[in-house]
């Protein structure tokens, strides 16, 4: 069977090269005689694997000196508490924007441990936009602002990021990491879970500027504490040890390619391929609005349930695969990530012309 287009928000595609390295290490890694998946996270040959990970995503993300990276357990749900728990201060307060679903879970999770401020939100049309922010809403005095940079259900992501002044601001680029070029220095804190443009599940990427470990809070569990984490170099307990060295394998194949703004490039020219037929469309529409339009997530519609539905399963049966929407919104979404070829994109719009036609 050959492979078809996964158009999956997570987990997503992954690149074919990867995933034929990794087939071929699979059973004996590099003439060691053990997989990978059999290796002690201690031995040499396993921190290996690992620091080069390390070192090859600060390469890629051009990630300052003064931050830690930590690879960790629980996906980037568990950093909804881990950021307040180890951010608040004797203040225990905190700016979020909310911007979807993953905003407000963060939210919700923050509020137990302290005072949320809502700044904006695009709640009122469905999240279908990112709210626009002057620095004068954010409050000096908060620890932390809180932004979700990409949203995968809505399709939306940050066209800038808000001025903040001196708070630390934290970004859950979960869907968006490596794939655009983003100014660490800009943020304290930028965690992301892997499934979408890094590898597969199970492993959390926490990037984040050392003077903010350290200072968590009493109450906060041992394994959710990043001084924890950064004085045992990610390895207070095992961690997600194969995960971690798919997503070596994926840094690899990126800087490969010429790094993040190479691959940018290439994003931003799948993404105005796919928006370049909805905007010129008489059957679909793109859901979000232009200014807040991502690169990542396309999210689409008919106008009608039955069309959305035949077209879903006829794209199925060409091999254009997930491409349902979010349960909670409906229609399409078609997501893009990094190891979507341009031809995926072309294959899919090729399709949508054709599906046209056939349904006027």
């Amino acid at each position: 069977m050959s492979r078809v287009y996964n158009f999956s928000a997570g987990p997503a595609t992954l690149p074919v090269e990867v995933l034929e390295k990794a087939q071929k290490d699979l059973v004996d890694y590099q003439g060691n005689g053990v997989s990978v998946m059999e290796m002690s996270h201690r031995s040499s040959e396993y921190m290996a694997i690992f620091e080069g990970a390390k070192e090859n995503l600060r390469k890629l993300m051009s990630v300052p000196d003064n931050y830690e990276i930590l690879f960790l357990h629980g996906g980037a749900s568990s950093q909804f508490a881990m950021v307040p728990l180890n951010l608040f201060s004797a203040k225990k307060k905190a700016d979020y924007i909310n911007t979807g679903a993953w905003s407000k879970k963060a939210i919700a999770e923050a509020k137990r441990y302290g005072t949320v401020n809502v700044v904006a939100s695009s709640e009122d049309k469905t999240f279908n936009y990112i709210p626009k922010t002057t620095s004068d809403m954010f409050d000096a005095d908060a620890d932390y602002v809180h932004i979700t940079t990409n949203n995968t259900i809505y399709g939306t992501t940050f066209p800038s990021l808000p001025e903040v002044g001196n708070v630390p601001l934290v970004g859950d680029m979960s869907s968006n990491i490596l794939s655009q070029d983003y100014d660490v220095s800009k943020f304290g804190i930028i965690y992301a879970g892997a499934q979408k443009n890094i590898g597969p599940a199970g492993v959390a990427i926490v990037i984040v500027r050392k003077d903010l470990i350290g200072n968590a809070l009493d109450i906060t569990p041992t394994m959710f504490n990043y001084k924890i984490h950064a004085d045992n170099g990610s390895m207070f307990n095992t961690p997600p040890s194969y995960a971690v060295y798919v997503a070596g394998l994926v840094f690899e194949w990126l800087l490969e390619r010429g790094g993040v703004a190479a691959m940018q490039k290439i994003n931003e020219e799948k993404a105005g391929m796919l928006y370049g037929f909805l905007d010129n469309s008489s059957l679909f529409n793109g859901t979000a609005e232009v200014n807040s339009r991502s690169t990542m997530n396309v999210p689409f519609v008919t106008g009608s349930d039955d069309l959305d539905a035949k077209f879903i399963k006829e794209a199925t049966a060409k091999g254009l695969k997930t491409l349902k929407g979010h349960r909670s919104v409906g229609g399409m979404r078609a997501s893009i990530y990094n190891a979507m070829p341009v031809e995926g994109v072309k294959a899919l719009v090729d399709f949508m012309k054709e599906f046209e036609l056939n349904n006027k």
